[in-house]
C-alpha cells in the first residue's frame, strides 16, 4: 500500500504549514508554559498529529498507525538506549564519587570562571553530546557548573550555547546517520557537507560562550584560550566527518579541545582572574566544588 502525501490540502501552502505546525507548537507550549509533565504532552502532540494527518491530510489511518509505531520504536531503540547508558554511567560516577574528582580536575585546572566554562560548557559537554546527545550533555555540564558556584539559568544558558557546535553529530552521529536513512541521501555525503560548514562555527562558539557571560572585555583576557579549544575542536571534526563519517566526530574533537587547552593551560594563564560580581565583592576567588 502507498500513499502520496499532499502538500497543500487546505488549497493554500501557509495554511496547510500552519495546520501541520500545530502538534509541534501545542508540545513545547505543553512543556514550557503550562509545565505538563512531558510524556504527557508528547502523548498529546502524537494524538493531534495522528489527527491532522488522517483528517486533514488524507493519510491512511493503518499507515498513520504503522508510522506512529515505527516512530516510536525507533526513538526507543537507538535513541533511547543511548540516553539510559549515559544516565546510567552518570549516576554510577555520582555514586562512586568519581562525578566530583572528573568535576574537580575539569575546574581545577584554572579557577578563572572564564576557563572554567570553556573546559565544562564547550569541550567536556561536546564530549558528552558524542557519546549520548538529546539534552544530556545540557544538563550534566550545568549540573558540574552549578556545583562551581554558577546560578543554575546562568549554568543552563551557557551550557546550551556550548552545546551548539557539536550537535549535529550528537549521540554517536545519530541526526546525520537518521537523515541519511529518511532522506536516502548518501550518509558521507552529508556528513563531510556538514563537516565543512560546521568548522566556522566551532571556532567562533568559545569566543561567543566566554563573552555571553564575562562580557567583550572580559572575552578579550582569554582570547587565546578560546582560540585554542575553538581551532582544537574545528580541525578534528572537519577531518573526522570528512574522511571518517559521523559516529566520532564529537567524540574526537572534544577530546582533542580537552587536551589541547588542558596543555595551554599549563604554559599560559591570564593576567586577571575573573570572577563574578559578587565574588569580587566578597573580595575571594571562586572555590572550586564551593556554591557563589
Amino acid at each position: 500500500m502507498t500513499w502520496t502525501q499532499v502538500y497543500t490540502p487546505l488549497g493554500n501552502l501557509y495554511l496547510s504549514a500552519l495546520v501541520a505546525a500545530i502538534p509541534v507548537v501545542v508540545l513545547l507550549a505543553a512543556l514550557a508554559f503550562f509545565h505538563v509533565k512531558a510524556h504527557v504532552a508528547a502523548l498529546l502532540g502524537l494524538c493531534l498529529a495522528l489527527a491532522i494527518a488522517v483528517g486533514v491530510y488524507g493519510m491512511p489511518l493503518s499507515m498513520a498507525g504503522a508510522t506512529a509505531a515505527y516512530g516510536a520504536a525507533f526513538g526507543l531503540l537507538p535513541i533511547g538506549w543511548i540516553i539510559l547508558n549515559a544516565i546510567f554511567i552518570y549516576d554510577l560516577t555520582v555514586r562512586t564519587g568519581k562525578f566530583e574528582v572528573v568535576k574537580d580536575t575539569i575546574a581545577g585546572l584554572a579557577g578563572d570562571r572564564r576557563i572554567q566554562v570553556l573546559l565544562i560548557a564547550f569541550a567536556f559537554g561536546a564530549f558528552i553530546e558524542g557519546a549520548a546527545g538529546f539534552g544530556t550533555p545540557v544538563a550534566i555540564s550545568a549540573a558540574m557548573l552549578i556545583g562551581l558556584g554558577f546560578r543554575p539559568l546562568a549554568a543552563a544558558g551557557l551550557a546550551l550555547i556550548g552545546n551548539t557546535a557539536p550537535v549535529a553529530y550528537g549521540a554517536l552521529g545519530t541526526p546525520i546517520i537518521t537523515l541519511a536513512k529518511v532522506t536516502g541521501l548518501n550518509e558521507g555525503l552529508l556528513s563531510a557537507m556538514t563537516g565543512r560548514q560546521l568548522p566556522l562555527f566551532s571556532l567562533i562558539v568559545p569566543f561567543w560562550l566566554v563573552w555571553a557571560m564575562a562580557g567583550f572585555r572580559g572575552m578579550l583576557g582569554v582570547w587565546p584560550a578560546c582560540l585554542v579549544a575553538g581551532l582544537s575542536f574545528a580541525v578534528p571534526q572537519f577531518v573526522v566527518s570528512n574522511f571518517f563519517g559521523p559516529s566520532l566526530v564529537d567524540i574526537v574533537a572534544a577530546a582533542s579541545a580537552i587536551l589541547c587547552t588542558y596543555l595551554f593551560l599549563k604554559v599560559w594563564q591570564p593576567k586577571e582572574v575573573w570572577r563574578f560580581e559578587e565574588e569580587r565583592e566578597r573580595g575571594v576567588a571562586p572555590a572550586v566544588g564551593a556554591r557563589a
